[in-house]
């Protein structure tokens, strides 16, 4: 088997990862329904322990830092439900991710797009 080797910028999602990110990756899955986005955001606190978020989840969804959460095992695609609460879309996701703004973010896919 060949082991590609860590890409700069990248946090690897591998299993070890996913069963970490396992409880803020269900409960980012249950915002695909109204009802729990209500519950969500009427009390968050009571909410994360729904789904038995670790503590350091727990503050990542906090600060609404979606580095920190992709550090605690959040995959970016159960995520994205949450960055909907938040009123991001993907290319402010991504311009958090790479250290840009959403404008950068979006200027550098459309050059890729050239290329």
């Amino acid at each position: 088997m060949n082991q590609l080797g860590p890409i700069p910028g990248n946090i690897l999602f591998d299993g070890p990862m996913a069963t970490k990110g396992y409880p803020l990756n269900k409960m980012c899955y249950s915002f695909n329904k109204a009802d729990a986005r209500a519950a969500f955001l009427a009390d968050e606190e009571a909410y994360y322990d729904t789904f038995g978020l670790t503590e350091d989840q727990k503050v990542a969804v906090r600060n609404r830092d979606v580095i920190a959460m992709l550090e605690a095992g959040g995959s970016i695609y159960y995520l994205a439900k949450f960055a909907g609460i938040l009123g991001l879309n993907v290319q402010d996701v991504g311009g958090l991710q790479t250290g840009m703004s959403t404008d950068e973010f979006k200027a550098f896919l459309v050059k890729q797009g050239e290329i």
